[in-house]
């Protein structure tokens, strides 16, 4: 482990603070270290690997794609492409699809759509996006300037002008931030790294209600609540509402790069020849573990992701250092007592083989979407044995 960690540093960028663990393989919910150490998975790669490790029906949909061809660029027409759009379509009623390779470059292109849809009926001075305080939205210059936190907006100026920020669930501050520059709203309806804080019903429906009026581009993030993560399918679903643009990325092809921006009637034709594209979206082997993904996000898997979430709940509902769980289905958030420190219990929880992650100052949760209730219940049992020593 020492040479590889010593290698890594000798040659990779040090923007990441990596624990000292050097994860070698894993089967379902467990992750293997390169000593043969176990460890609950509570974190699937930050989101991706929504049906644990080395999936089997994914590595077949993976393995049969590699035997056939592994690339081709955008000029010519993919099987597996039409095969997930198809499905997707299907499954959301939204009309067309575009593939990119990120959560980051889904919002780019959403960005995009937004202002040419726009431009295309109002002219070039109606180019606003209104996002929140406390959103995330990717680390590209463009999609940096449409998260709503100061952190982010150091070092790189100067940012995209067109972005205006408002409080989470503050329809009166929204109101008064609408003009007639804006051309799109723009959330997540659980802020993943803002917290994992859920946005309350009537916001979302407000904000619905409000693009319609005025004919606005809605936008939903969906990079980190797509993909059953919420208990339904796109977690927009939940509130009977109909985006404009649906952005999606992480656990979309269960652990491999790919991303895709979802179009209503609305804005289905707002692109056109020439005016997006990209040289990897849409990969075939990435499509192919997607199809295998999508197809089976049914009504027991999300049944299942539902039940997950209560045992969570009822599990840390009598602990005494925690002062609440946010979020929605498997997207958990664990607000602690003042003095207890998230990182520390993350790396504790490490050493006692449970991995799980932090956002901001809460601990975070993201096992798989299967993860079964023995190993659930194994995880949080070292967790909250943890968390009770402070």
């Amino acid at each position: 482990m020492s040479d590889i960690i010593e290698l890594d540093k000798e040659n990779i960028v040090n923007t990441y603070k990596r624990f000292n663990v050097v994860l070698t393989s894993g089967h379902n919910s467990t992750l293997i270290d390169e000593n043969g150490k176990e460890y609950i998975d509570f974190s699937t790669g930050i989101g991706t690997n929504i049906f644990g490790i080395c999936d089997e029906e994914w590595k077949k949909a993976v393995i049969s794609q590699v035997n056939k061809i592994q690339h081709t660029s955008n000029l010519y027409y993919s099987e597996p492409q039409v095969k997930l759009a198809k499905m997707l379509c299907e499954k959301t009623g939204m009309k067309k699809v575009f593939f990119a390779n990120s959560g980051a470059e889904t919002n780019e292109c959403a960005i995009k759509t937004a202002r040419k849809y726009s431009f295309d009926k109002y002219g070039e001075n109606r180019y606003e996006i209104i996002t929140l305080v406390n959103s995330f939205h990717g680390r590209t210059i463009a999609t940096l300037s449409a998260t709503g936190q100061d952190v982010f907006h150091k070092y790189f100026g100067p940012f995209v002008d067109g972005f205006k920020y408002v409080h989470a669930n503050d329809i009166e501050e929204l109101k008064n931030t609408i003009s007639d520059k804006t051309c799109a709203i723009m959330i997540e309806t659980v802020q993943g790294e803002g917290g994992v804080n859920a946005l309350e019903p009537e916001f979302i429906k407000y904000i619905d209600k409000v693009c319609k009026e005025k004919d606005l581009v809605f936008i939903v993030d969906e990079v980190q609540t797509g993909n059953g993560r919420t208990g339904y399918l796109y977690s927009y679903m939940e509130y009977g509402v109909t985006p404009d643009v649906v952005t999606t990325a992480k656990g979309l092809a269960g652990g491999l790069p790919f991303g895709a921006i979802l179009f209503s009637e609305k804005t289905a034709n707002t692109l056109g020849y020439g005016e997006h594209g990209t040289t990897f979206g849409g990969n075939p082997i990435a499509a192919a573990a997607a199809y295998s993904v999508i197809k089976r996000i049914d009504d027991k898997l999300l049944a299942h992701v539902k039940e997950a979430r209560k045992l969570i709940e009822d599990k840390l509902k009598n602990v005494k250092n925690v002062v609440s769980v946010s979020g929605k289905g498997l997207m958990v958030g664990i607000a602690l007592k003042d003095g207890i420190v998230a990182s520390e219990v993350v790396a504790e929880g490490i050493k006692n083989g449970v991995i799980c992650l932090t956002a901001k100052t809460k601990i975070r949760l993201l096992p798989p979407l299967n993860i079964s209730f023995e190993d659930l219940n194994k995880g949080l049992d070292i967790l909250i044995d943890i968390i009770n020593r402070y």
